[in-house]
């Protein structure tokens, strides 16, 4: 047998004996429902941020455009915007990075 070819057989085996490896869903210690509530609560709050951040842009926008200058702050919403985003995939952003 070539040394290349046990190599190939000892990988295999190898990835079979991994393979074999349980995965289990996680599932929270007893006593942390506590923090599913902070979780949620701060997705609130950093939900009624971004609102309040939206409205503060509209206004720059609604003053700035009489003077022309409306544009310059759509960087600053566009960046809320995004921030938004994240907040509301939070959980699938981490689950999706963590692979579960």
């Amino acid at each position: 047998m070539s040394l290349s070819l046990a190599t190939a057989h000892m990988l295999t085996a190898a990835g079979q004996a991994l393979m074999a490896l349980p995965d289990p869903d996680p599932i929270a210690p007893p006593g942390f429902e506590a923090v599913g509530t902070i979780l949620a609560w701060a997705k609130w709050v950093g939900l009624i941020a971004a609102i309040l951040a939206l409205i503060a842009v509209a206004v720059m926008f609604m003053f700035n455009s009489r003077r022309g200058e409306g544009g310059e702050h759509m960087k600053t919403f566009v960046s809320i915007l995004v921030g938004v985003m994240i907040i509301g995939a939070a959980t699938a952003l981490v689950g999706f990075i963590s692979g579960s």
